[in-house]
């Protein structure tokens, strides 16, 4: 069975390796530390299987650099599966409760960059129709948004910029 919840201070070394595992570098599980240190607010969750931490995913504010009034919104990154129990059910366990307890957080709507077959799953739609972007036009075919809160982004548009520790991602 799987559980999510929030991650604690015990969590944090079997988090780097799962960081580590699933992106083959130690970029990401550094990006997660610097997020954890920096970013407010944040949401890190961690899944467990039959009581073995097995997932990670963190949600970090994000701004829209646009004409539009401010939004509330997250960024979903990174999110690490531990190799050995992909495909199990993990990753869109912690998309769907991080996504429920957005609005806990004050989050009207999260980006991410990924796999638009599988985030539509979860009803995240392409961002550059609505008028977003991420760095520059070519992530469009791969950068996401879902509202939250329907009707969240009808005012705004613009260039989404995530919190400054994901400059430091290579």
């Amino acid at each position: 069975m799987i559980s999510i919840r929030n991650e604690g201070p015990a969590d944090h070394a079997r988090v780097r390796e799962i960081q580590e595992a699933t992106f083959a570098r130690p970029d990401e599980a550094r990006l997660v530390e610097a997020l954890r240190r920096s970013a407010r607010p944040q949401l890190s969750l961690v899944a467990e299987l039959d009581g073995e931490l097995t997932g990670h995913l963190f949600l970090s504010p994000v701004a829209i650099d646009g004409p539009s009034p401010s939004v509330e919104c997250a960024g979903l990154a990174p999110i690490a599966i531990d190799p050995v129990f992909q495909r199990s059910g993990i990753g869109s366990a912690l998309v769907r409760e991080s996504l429920r307890r957005c609005s806990e957080v004050g989050w009207q709507a999260v980006f991410l960059l990924g796999d638009p077959n599988y985030y539509g799953r979860f009803a995240f739609e392409l961002a550059a129709p609505a008028g977003f972007h991420y760095e520059s036009e070519i992530f469009d075919s791969v950068f996401q948004l879902l509202e939250i809160t329907s009707g969240a982004l009808d005012e705004s548009s613009g260039w989404v910029r995530y919190h400054e520790a994901f400059n430091s991602l290579s």
